[in-house]
């Protein structure tokens, strides 16, 4: 089962069920199964406190993966931060879409079992997050409360 909720958020991801069918096509392409997976929409003062508490670390970020999978199974709770999205998505110039999107495709990678630590991991998870962007093109078209650069 794939959830969206929101917490401290009024956004809402629109065609849930494409973005569903999304994630499990990225998740097949690097053979996995996806089981629980729940994406929550926050602000970035919810997704700090939990940098803090459960990473110990303290600064921004615009996801958060806990990854509860085994070897074959992706599971876990995403919380993306839709303030971090919208100034990512200003600062590099591209629509709020496409920014959300890239998280949710690294969120799952990450839950796929790719790194981001040392540059060659960073390098393979771009490509591999530019890759599913071109394949499956973004998630939630039609998002409601999207935030719209200032």
């Amino acid at each position: 089962m794939i959830a969206f909720r929101n917490e401290d958020s009024r956004f809402s991801l629109g065609e849930k069920l494409a973005a569903k069918d999304k994630i499990r096509r990225l998740a097949r392409e690097e053979n996995k199964r996806t089981g629980e997976l729940c994406f929550v929409f926050c602000s970035d003062e919810y997704l700090l406190r939990l940098n803090r508490r459960y990473l110990n670390h303290d600064y921004y970020t615009d996801v958060i993966t806990f990854d509860y999978g085994s070897d074959s199974l992706i599971e876990g709770d995403v919380f993306v931060s839709i303030d971090r999205v919208k100034e990512n998505a200003a600062i590099f110039n591209v629509p709020f879409n496409h920014e959300l999107s890239r998280v949710i495709y690294h969120a799952i990678l990450h839950l796929c079992g790719y790194g981001d630590k040392t540059p060659a991991e960073e390098s393979l998870m771009r490509s591999k997050e530019d890759y599913y962007l071109k394949t499956l093109l973004t998630v939630g078209e039609k998002c409601t409360n999207t935030p719209t650069a200032n």
